[in-house]
């Protein structure tokens, strides 16, 4: 069965950055580690919990920040500031340079905690999958669902993403090279990877419920042929 049927209904997606580093988003989790040589000078600007632990004593994590539908983080003594639409990177220079009447040559790292992917249709092994790097493009995610099985259309693989709130979408050509320039070619956290099966495999597939069907209503008469002659 063919998935997301009509989705010419939906935004063509034209306008994602060609960029492989992710940029944040409304309802993103992010962690956020403040380092420098003097730590206690960093200290305030880590938040931390404890995570109970089989032991006496837990274990300490990072807190994460959820990213406001204003695209907004709260920083401890910084206040409120601005993520949206920035990277992982570009997020690190900006706290850098908040922190520096605080604390001398301060480090930050920020990753994107909520990246995830889902690859659909004919590969080997359909799921949602962690993006642990802060960017992947679309045969790397398709290695992790086990590539295409021989069924799944190369030409023509359907990517899902959001932009702006709402959904977009885009076809792609695995087997032209220029596919490496779409802006839908490095995917973004939640998008869609969808594989359609080809159409000898959709039309088996279409057989064999007919087929099925036929067999149940035979069953059926048979039955009643049975019931009525004993």
């Amino acid at each position: 069965m063919v998935y997301f049927q009509e989705v010419e209904r939906l935004q063509k997606g034209m306008e994602r950055s060609p960029e492989n580093n992710l940029e944040i988003q409304p309802d993103d989790v992010l962690t956020i580690r403040v380092s420098a040589a003097e730590q206690q000078a960093a200290e305030p600007f880590n938040l931390t919990k404890t995570v109970a632990a089989s032991g006496l004593r837990g274990d300490v994590e990072l807190e994460t920040y959820l990213v406001s539908d204003e695209g907004t983080i709260q920083f401890p003594v910084l206040g409120t500031i601005e993520v949206q639409g920035l990277t992982n990177i570009e997020l690190a220079a900006k706290i850098t340079e908040l922190l520096d009447e605080y604390v001398d040559d301060p480090i930050v790292n920020v990753r994107i905690m909520n990246f995830h992917v889902t690859v659909l249709g004919e590969v080997n092994r359909p799921g949602r999958f962690p993006i642990e790097d802060d960017h992947i493009a679309l045969p790397e995610a398709l290695g992790l669902a086990g590539d295409l099985t021989i069924f799944g259309k190369r030409n023509n693989i359907l990517v899902l993403g959001k932009e702006n709130g709402k959904t977009t979408y885009n076809y792609l050509d695995l087997t032209d090279a220029e596919v490496v320039n779409s802006p839908y070619y490095n995917l973004r956290q939640n998008d869609i990877v969808y594989v359609e099966a080809r159409g000898s495999k959709r039309q088996t597939a279409g057989s064999l419920s007919v087929t099925a069907t036929y067999l149940s209503i035979a069953s059926v008469l048979a039955s009643l042929v049975v019931l009525f002659t004993k």
